[in-house]
């Protein structure tokens, strides 16, 4: 795992105090030992300026015991896709 600064190895990005992954262009958010996780895939990029920014995205509701998709939605924008991701597991993980 690569160690950004300021984050321990041992230690996850959160939003919205869950913890947060990204390796390229897939992105875990949520406890994965809860009952659903968020699996969520960038799978277009928009030009804003000198650099890519996320368009996009995949976000898909993953069950933690069998590690199927529950439900799948395309969303525009990255912070549109993490508060729709964060509004899901608020809903399905009570």
């Amino acid at each position: 795992m690569l160690k950004a600064n300021g984050v321990d190895l041992n230690e996850f990005l959160e939003y919205k105090g869950r913890p947060l992954v990204r390796q390229g262009e897939e992105i875990f958010y949520g406890d994965m030992s809860e009952k659903f996780y968020i699996y969520m895939m960038i799978m277009t990029e928009k030009d804003a300026g000198k650099t890519e920014v996320p368009d996009k995205i995949m976000v898909q509701l993953v069950d933690s015991e069998t590690k199927r998709p529950s439900n799948q939605k395309i969303v525009v924008g990255f912070k549109e896709a993490f508060e729709f991701a964060d509004a899901w597991l608020e809903r399905f993980n009570k």
